[in-house]
Parts: structure tokens; sequence; C-alpha cells
């Protein structure tokens, strides 16, 4: 069953002193299903980002729809797109986005606290969420106090703790060592394996290599899709390495 239909999106940007246009998006169309796991791949520029923020309801498209459980997120208000972003989306930024000022469980309450929920029934939450996560002996202390490793956990919990329908990833391995990736990667495949659809941006093939299927964009465009299905993650690692390979020469 589809959760996300994406129908020929195009954005284009004005620039700001010329009455130039770029096309970042041109006639993008695809399907997410309900618990997939999907990592979107390109160049800077390619139109990625753009395409995540569009997904995100952080930006509007020129044309198209962007439908979740049927409803276009393009057409929803001003006014009401930060409680539909609340509550049906998980986000999971490479820079973390922590509030110092706030401890870990502070952080992780956060989108319960703006959706006014009772804090009776914010605990259980995330006390189901910290020990999987391994994080369950940082509650009380500050983001500045913990690695980047552990922030990128911390992130992962909050961005779960709503019961989103997807999960939207951006690079969320770009500021972390090798280790702390593989544990986020592991964590991310576990996720996915309890049923959570999640959409990630990455340049990382190691990254996209967990994911069931890879869109790649080139010049707003998606050029190729890379389907594990019975593939290791190395033989995925290798595929997507040859795809790129032949997405950087120009080859079609």
């Amino acid at each position: 069953m589809s959760l996300l239909n994406v129908k020929h999106l195009q954005k284009i940007y004005s620039t700001r002193f010329s009455n130039q246009k770029v096309e970042a998006l041109k006639d993008v169309s695809f399907d997410v299903e309900e618990g997939e796991y999907i990592a979107i791949m390109g160049e800077s520029g390619s139109g990625k980002t753009t395409l995540l923020n569009i997904l995100a309801s952080l930006d509007k498209p020129t044309s198209g729809e962007v439908l979740l459980d049927g409803k276009d997120l393009t057409k929803i208000s001003d006014k009401h797109i930060s409680a539909f972003r609340r509550d049906n989306l998980g986000f999971v930024f490479q820079d973390f986005n922590l509030l110092d000022t706030f401890n870990v469980a502070d952080n992780i309450y956060l989108p319960l606290v703006l959706s006014k929920e009772p804090y009776a029934l914010m605990k259980p939450k995330l006390e189901k969420l910290a020990k999987p996560l391994g994080i369950n002996h940082l509650l009380e202390k500050y983001p500045y106090e913990i690695s980047g490793g552990q922030k990128q956990r911390v992130a992962v919990a909050r961005a779960l703790i709503t019961h989103p329908k997807i999960i939207l990833a951006d690079e969320p391995t770009g500021a972390l060592d090798s280790k702390s990736t593989d544990q986020l990667l592991s964590i991310f495949d576990q996720i996915h394996q309890s049923g959570q659809t999640i959409l990630m941006v990455t340049h990382s093939s190691k990254a996209a290599s967990y994911a069931s299927r890879v869109l790649f964009i080139k010049d707003g465009q998606i050029f190729h899709q890379l389907y594990k299905g019975d593939m290791s993650n190395q033989e995925m690692y290798q595929a997507i390495s040859d795809t790129l390979t032949m997405l950087l020469s120009g080859g079609q």
C-alpha cells in the first residue's frame, strides 16, 4: 500500500538579482510503500535537498502534488502546516538540531510538549525508546556533554516519539565517525525492520546500502532507481557505487 505519492513535482527558483530562473526539480514522480526504506542520492545541486524540503513541507513546489495517506501536503495552509508536520513526520538532521538549554529527556519530549500531550503519557513513550537506542543513561545530561553519535541517537528518539508516518533523514551520518555511523545505521535498520517508513537523503554509499531502494537524482530528475531485493549490504554497496560512477560519467 502506497503511503506517499509524489506526482509530477516541479520547483523553479527565481534568482534575486535577475530574471533568470533555475529549475531545481523537473517532473519528479515516485511512490513510497508503507514500511519502505528509501535512500535518495545525487551530486550537490542535483535537487535532492529541494525534494526533501518539499516532502518535509518546509517548501512548496511550483507544481505537482505530494500525497501522504491521500492528503496533499502542498495544499495545507500555513496556519496548520506545523501541526501536520509534527503529527505525521519525524526528522533526523546531520547537525542534530538539539537545544543545548534542554537536557536529553526534554529534547526528546519537545514534539509532545508542542502537541500539549500530558506528561503522564509522555514518560512511558520515552522509556520504551531510550533503552533500545542506548541512551537511557544519558537522559539527564545536556547535548554539549555527550558525543556526536549519542546526539544523533537522541535525535532519532525525538523523531520516533510521535510515532510518525515517515522518518525524513537528511545526511544523518554526515557528522559522525565510522563507529557512530555503524551504530546509527544498525539502529535505522532495526527501526525499518519494526515497520517504520524511512526516507533518507545521503551522499554515503554505505548508508544507502542499508536501504531497500535507492533513488538517484540528476539535474532535477530521477535518473535511476535500484532495488535491494536479496542483495547483501556489500552487494548493494557495489551496485550503488557502479550506478554513481555511471551517473558521474553522464551515462544513461
